[in-house]
């Protein structure tokens, strides 16, 4: 029996590029399906994640996973025979586990506030925000992706948020680029890479639905 996957996604969601470029880079024929997570959620992603009710979710033969970073663990065991994420050095493996969860833990969170929040609460979180990304280049160091020569796991993580800095930076009202331009250089890099290219959307696009979001929640 063929195997059946589907992703159940929302177009903007940093989370769910995560799942598409894994499946990309493992070469996974999979059903790609929209979510309307914001005013009609559809009866297999509320029986699917009745948990959380959030997206993504990864529906493999029938079965969901749910949750960003599991979904790609998951894609790189099922699919183990090509082009592996996780380093097989189990220092290594466990390092990029800790940087992924460090960019779980403080990259949203903060970067909402930036388009979300105003006068000194807003320039604490650019603040802070460029203290983690900088934070990030210094882990990346002079390398071409996190874990090395190779495109990984850390890279998966991270690189969904490329496509909102441009939002990010305009509704905050700073640059990313003076003080982590070697970070920005390893997204062009990860831009090139078919699997990327396709998952992200157009920047300009990530602007429009922050505009929506600003005025769905009433912030001017």
């Amino acid at each position: 029996m063929a195997e059946e996957v589907i992703l159940l996604n929302f177009w903007p969601s940093m989370f769910g590029m995560r799942t598409m470029i894994a499946l990309e880079e493992k070469g996974v024929n999979y059903e790609y399906r929209e979510e309307d997570v914001i005013n009609n959620k559809s009866p297999l992603l509320l029986e699917m994640n009745p948990i959380h009710k959030k997206i993504p979710v990864l529906i493999h033969n029938g079965k969901p996973v749910c949750e960003s970073i599991i979904q790609i663990q998951y894609i790189d065991e099922v699919w183990s025979d090509k082009n592996p994420f996780l380093p097989t050095d189990s220092y290594q493996r466990a390092q990029a586990l800790f940087w992924a969860d460090f960019i779980e833990k403080k990259l949203f969170v903060c970067g909402r506030k930036t388009w979300a929040t105003k006068g000194e609460e807003l320039e604490a979180a650019t603040k802070e925000y460029i203290e983690i990304l900088k934070t990030l280049q210094c882990e990346l160091g002079d390398k071409p992706y996190f874990g090395g020569d190779k495109f990984g796991f850390v890279d998966i993580v991270l690189i969904g948020y490329y496509s909102w800095f441009p939002a990010y930076q305009k509704f905050g009202n700073f640059s990313i680029e003076p003080e982590c331009s070697k970070l920005m250089a390893w997204g062009k890099r990860c831009m090139q890479r078919a699997s990327v290219a396709k998952a992200l959307p157009d920047s300009e696009r990530v602007v429009g639905y922050v505009l929506q979001l600003k005025k769905f929640y009433g912030i001017k």
